[in-house]
């Protein structure tokens, strides 16, 4: 659980001596620099003539409605909303007063309170008749998309449920996903920002998708959506997805389409980023310098198959440690971006997999090194949960292979099944932090020495 005002970059453990703790201090060292309270100041608004009205989703909402509490005048009005997953409200800092309702929901599939969430916001903003002399402070962050879930005319909340699951297991990447889910809500896809109007929404994010489009994270609630009724079709076709007819023929109508860039009322809205994939990982490559290792950021924009993409991880590194190619060892290769898993289907009374992307990414890395001798690898998403588990991700050594063997453990069997969390989990290596609070999501460091 990291202090969100404690230092970005303490010193950190020897390498050489101590590989796997060094990894971690890297990764803790990227979950610090996204800590909303150190983007946050510098990305307010100043306080308008009228009223501030707070709403927000996210798996960091909760840490960032204490930071803007911390952050904003004490005699300017300040009061809302914002909805964050089960266990993810950090500790309240003392002499910081509460003015802003935090919720909990489910998160990655939405649950009642989620539903809740969405309909008492709409309400909020209703009821509170907002003027041109307001400001609405939307702070968002990844997770969004389950936290608030208010689904159109003719789709019940288990439908909902039931296409997020099916949505999550498809492979889609997090764009497609999230265009579907903007197509089938009532808040998503910048329909809360047409229900603030004629007040203007600054949007304060911390970004968890490639490329930090802001119409993304989180399915976008209040800013306009490029993406298309057709396009959300098309996706749901592609994965075999089953839609109420009504919904169907409102995806094919267009009657489900969402406001578009250069609508009115987005005219006096904003966009500000707090904290961003490649400001953490940056952040990770400086620290590792600062140890006397050369740092090298591959992209914080990867995605694709978490094993496929472990393969070409694998090969960089095996370059690195043969050849001094293309980087000289020492060295640590920084990766982010968003992977997708797809869930294999089972046989007959085989137990469901267990884990994610990141440790499904360590479980191919594995494989594909085949014991490389010195190379280290771990791989976690920074909000501090990694799938269906509580772990944030796992670690990879040169022994990783030999200790599964004697643990009659076979790569292949879990990678068929999905089941990293199962894999790792006999050999102690997987990664527990707990809520980190944020959420810049995949975190990748390969340590070639």
């Amino acid at each position: 659980m990291p202090d969100q005002s404690a230092p970005l970059s303490p010193p950190l453990p020897d390498p050489r001596t101590r590989p796997r703790a060094f990894l971690q201090a890297l990764f803790e060292v990227a979950v610090r620099s996204a800590q909303p309270l150190h983007g946050l100041a510098a990305a307010l608004p100043a306080p308008p003539r009228g009223r501030t009205l707070v709403l927000g989703a996210g798996k960091a909402a909760g840490a960032m409605a204490q930071a803007l509490e911390a952050l904003w005048p004490a005699d300017a009005p300040l009061s809302g909303l914002v909805v964050t997953r089960y266990g993810h409200i950090p500790p309240r800092p003392a002499g910081v007063p509460q003015r802003i309702e935090v919720m909990e929901a489910a998160h990655p599939v939405p649950d009642a309170a989620s539903e809740v969430a969405a309909q008492r916001m709409l309400a909020l903003v209703q009821q509170s008749r907002l003027t041109d002399d307001d400001l609405v402070l939307f702070l968002v962050s990844g997770g969004g998309s389950a936290l608030l879930a208010l689904p159109v005319e003719g789709l019940t909340l288990q439908d909902k449920q039931r296409i997020n699951r099916e949505l999550l297991a498809s492979g889609a990447n997090i764009a497609g996903m999230n265009c579907v889910r903007k197509h089938l809500s009532r808040i998503k896809g910048g329909r809360l920002a047409l229900a603030c109007a004629p007040a203007p929404v600054c949007t304060l994010a911390i970004s968890d998708v490639p490329g930090d489009d802001p119409a993304v994270i989180a399915s976008g609630p209040t800013v306009p959506d490029a993406s298309t009724c057709a396009e959300a079709l098309e996706i749901v076709r592609r994965y075999a997805i089953a839609l109420p007819q009504a919904v169907r023929q409102g995806l094919e109508s267009g009657a489900l389409e969402t406001p578009k860039p250069g609508a009115a009322a987005f005219a006096k809205n904003t966009v500000r980023l707090v904290a961003t994939p490649w400001q953490a990982l940056q952040a990770a490559a400086q620290a590792a310098r600062s140890a006397g290792i050369a740092a090298h950021v591959l992209s914080d924009e990867i995605q694709g198959e978490s094993r496929e993409v472990a393969k070409v991880h694998a090969a960089l590194a095996r370059t690195v440690a043969q050849r001094g190619a293309p980087f000289a060892a020492p060295c640590v290769l920084l990766s982010g971006g968003e992977t997708t898993v797809t869930v294999h289907p089972r046989a007959a009374g085989d137990l469901p997999g267990r884990g994610g992307r990141a440790g499904e990414f360590c479980l191919a890395l594995a494989q594909a090194l085949q014991g490389a001798p010195n190379i280290w690898a771990l791989a976690a998403d920074t909000d501090g949960i990694d799938g269906s588990e509580n772990n944030a991700g796992a670690w990879v050594a040169p022994d990783t292979l030999d200790r599964a063997a004697r643990a009659g453990l076979r790569v292949a069997e879990h990678l068929a099944r999905n089941d990293s969390w199962g894999f790792f989990s006999v050999l102690d290596d997987l990664l527990v932090t707990g809520p980190t609070y944020t959420n810049v999501n995949d975190f990748r460091a390969i340590l070639v020495l």
